[in-house]
């Protein structure tokens, strides 16, 4: 499974991140597919960073994004853009249900 996520570099106790698509089974900071994009939480507000066309292009090749890199793609806009408006579903319709039930009323014979 290809996923979306962040490989740590800088400096100890600098932390700076690299969003890349790499396969789950690599280590985090092994092996990756590409670079999309970077991210720096220690400036205020968080920097990040991302090419929009190569996130989207993954997102609809089925790369699952990690929970972090998730939210950092929310707050940018991206997730909106890979659903179209019109592809959305509404809550479903709920269904009217009828019970039939017998009669119990009953005619006595005079």
């Amino acid at each position: 499974m290809v996923k979306i996520r962040l490989r740590r570099v800088g400096a100890k106790n600098r932390p700076m991140y690299r969003v890349v698509v790499a396969d789950s089974r690599s280590p985090r900071d092994g092996a990756f597919i590409e670079i999309i994009g970077h991210y720096n939480p220690l400036t205020d507000p968080e920097a990040f960073a991302i090419d929009e066309e190569k996130a989207l292009g993954w997102l609809k090749r089925g790369a699952q994004p990690t929970d972090t890199v998730a939210r950092l793609l929310s707050k940018a806009g991206i997730t909106e853009k890979l659903t179209p408006k019109s592809a959305k579903r509404s809550k479903p319709a709920t269904r009217k249900t009828t019970v039939k039930t017998k009669s119990t009323t009953e005619e006595t014979p005079q």
